[in-house]
């Protein structure tokens, strides 16, 4: 049976280990016939999974195990969600304010017509609770604000960011990077996006690369410039295998690199990037030490 807590800003589940990072992680051990250390019903619906290089039955019961936190249930955010709740994560943290509109439905696959001005948290739950009955939700309709933003992300493995402003965007990165969250970031735009991982003290930080917002409205939002629905597909996907791997270890992390993903030119590529030494939040001489919210709320896409 399905388990959802709608909770304030001081509840949190109990913290978990973020599992290991590309740095210091340990692959989970391949075996074909360990598929009997989950029960059988398990097994049968992750077989595709225990098979994998890399993942086995242990890999599946750190998903089974794990507590991810997406901000926002859009375009970024429904795709990242759904495969996760698939995959079996135990715990799903989903935040979003919003309701469900009409032009929302081409990306934002958790919603249908007949959600149709339902909070997007409402219509979500009905979706995810159909893909994994097993998974507990943490479901909030609070806008991420300086005095609410620790109190949502605590306790949680991993956040996702499928918000659609840069003022949550750089909240979010400050607020896992002060308290050792890992955070896997995205936007997207027109026919293209970009992602990155960010495991703080180990690796740069979103304000390595911006260190400010950029000035309100010198960015077009979704609105304005359009989106392709696939391309929020194909970013929020990359998010969540992002999430997966760090939580059982395997592969090699988009840390320390921007992933650009041109849907034009069906490309991609990454840039590589380092810790700045400057940067107001992660370095030795940083100086933002206190969560504030932003100034400039210009739009990305979701």
């Amino acid at each position: 049976m399905n388990k959802k807590e709608h909770r304030s800003e001081t509840e949190h589940p109990d913290r978990g280990a973020h599992g290991k990072h590309s740095s210091d992680r340990d692959h989970a051990t391949h075996d074909h016939d360990n598929s009997h250390e989950l029960p059988l019903e398990r097994s049968d619906q992750f077989s595709r999974h225990i098979r994998l290089p890399y993942f086995g039955a242990e890999g599946q019961k750190k998903i089974n195990r794990a507590k991810v936190f997406v901000v926002g249930a859009g375009g970024l955010g429904s795709p990242a969600a759904t495969y996760l709740a698939a995959a079996g994560i135990g715990t799903l943290g989903l935040t979003d304010n919003d309701a469900v509109e009409i032009s929302n439905l081409p990306r934002q696959i958790l919603h249908s017509p007949e959600t149709i001005d339902e909070l997007k948290i409402t219509s979500a739950e009905k979706r995810l609770s159909q893909l994994n009955p097993d998974l507990k939700l943490n479901l909030s309709s609070e806008r991420l604000k300086a005095k609410n933003v620790i109190g949502l992300i605590k306790g949680y493995d991993v956040v996702i960011d499928g918000s659609d402003n840069f003022a949550t965007k750089f909240l979010l990165n400050d607020a896992c990077v002060m308290h050792d969250i890992p955070l896997i970031h995205a936007g997207v735009l027109r026919y293209g996006g970009q992602a990155m991982t960010i495991l703080p003290g180990k690796s740069a930080c979103y304000r390595c690369i911006f260190p400010e917002p950029p000035p309100a409205n010198s960015v077009p939002t979704c609105q304005e410039a359009g989106i392709l629905n696939t391309v929020a597909g194909i970013i929020g996907l990359i998010q969540a295998t992002e999430a997966i791997k760090l939580i059982i270890g395997a592969g090699q992390l988009l840390t320390n690199k921007l992933l650009v993903f041109d849907g034009l030119e069906m490309s991609f590529r990454a840039i590589a990037i380092q810790r700045n030494k400057n940067c107001p939040v992660c370095s030795k001489n940083a100086k933002i030490k206190k969560l504030t919210d932003c100034d400039s709320a210009s739009l990305e896409c979701r």
